[in-house]
């Protein structure tokens, strides 16, 4: 199954210029999201991961499932004011403008085996911003997943020293 077949390419979304891969089509068929979910289980089918970490909020349906699938705890990370516990706080860069992100300050045990996952990787800003606070909190990060991978924007540089996966590039 090609799971690019299943991704909408919407030009001039959010804003003029960007052509934003629209990934609800594949959310919504039962055959595609599996096939996604089990890909990316196969691809740490060796590694111990303790936690998933992944952004709100296309990363939390990714993140979710994977965690179940993998039999490990999941963490959240939302925008600001949204996690009603003490926080850690980070601010970064889009490629389309800048935004914030917290985690729990208690999410996972320091030294816990963190995989960091969201839906899309294009300049890479949330990943190193999500890099940064599991780092911060004393996690060892196994890897960084994305469903998909916009290789002309070169966020796997700014994940350097990192395993970085993805199923579908561009």
């Amino acid at each position: 199954m090609k799971l690019e077949n299943f991704i909408r390419s919407i030009p001039d979304f959010p804003k003029k210029g960007i052509l934003f891969r629209d990934i609800t089509p594949l959310l919504n068929n039962p055959k595609a999201f599996k096939a996604s979910i089990d890909r990316m289980a196969s691809l740490l089918k060796n590694k111990k991961i303790d936690v998933i970490v992944a952004a709100e909020s296309r990363g939390f349906i990714f993140g979710g499932a994977l965690a179940y699938k993998l039999k490990c705890g999941f963490v959240p990370v939302r925008k600001p004011g949204k996690l009603p516990y003490e926080t850690y706080k980070i601010s970064y860069g889009l490629e389309y403008g800048r935004d914030s992100l917290e985690i729990h300050r208690d999410a996972f045990k320091k030294g816990a085996k963190v995989l960091i996952l969201d839906d899309l990787l294009a300049t890479g800003g949330t990943a190193k911003a999500l890099a940064k606070l599991v780092k911060k909190m004393g996690g060892k990060i196994i890897g960084v997943m994305f469903l998909i991978e916009l290789s002309a924007l070169k966020g796997r540089k700014r994940l350097r020293n990192l395993p970085v996966y993805s199923l579908i590039k561009y």
